[in-house]
């Protein structure tokens, strides 16, 4: 627990460092959302998530999972496919309405080569999984986000 708040700290102080023109050619949704993902990796690592992937995409379709991990359920191990939406404002429309059809199609034929590719002397059947959206919040350049977790999202149309 402790390492990971010193982890999560070096990353920022890091990211600070970082020439000001380097953040130029990155777009800044696409900083916000590198962040966001970081910010919620540790989130859930602190919730009692253990992670086990981060980005995981195949060769053969679209699509990227953001993050893959372990979490109890009911004393069960159950392993998660969490898609991580950050917004900076919740004017428009909240967060995880982003998870559109499309989004969640490509999502479930990504999550289906997942758990193909999983070692079968260790996984003899497909582990319990579930789906799960976090969403991210910097409202008013807030340093600190807030969160929120939508365990076992629906997948389906």
């Amino acid at each position: 627990m402790f390492s990971g708040r010193i982890t999560q700290r070096l990353l920022h102080g890091f990211d600070r460092l970082v020439p000001e023109k380097a953040h130029t050619k990155t777009p800044a949704h696409l900083r916000t959302g590198r962040r966001g993902e970081e910010d919620a990796y540790f989130y859930l690592r602190k919730n009692g998530y253990v992670m086990v992937a981060r980005n995981f995409r195949t060769a053969r379709h679209r699509g990227e999972i953001d993050l893959i991990g372990w979490a109890k359920n009911r004393g069960e191990d159950v392993l998660c496919f969490i898609e991580v939406k950050t917004r900076t404002t919740r004017d428009v429309k909240p967060a995880h309405a982003a998870v559109d059809r499309k989004k969640r199609r490509d999502l479930r034929i990504v999550i289906r080569d997942y758990l193909h590719s999983l070692p079968r002397r260790q996984f003899p059947q497909a582990p319990q999984w579930r789906f799960d959206v976090i969403t991210v919040y910097y409202e008013g350049g807030a340093l600190h986000p807030t969160f929120e977790l939508f365990q076992n999202a629906a997948l389906s149309s």
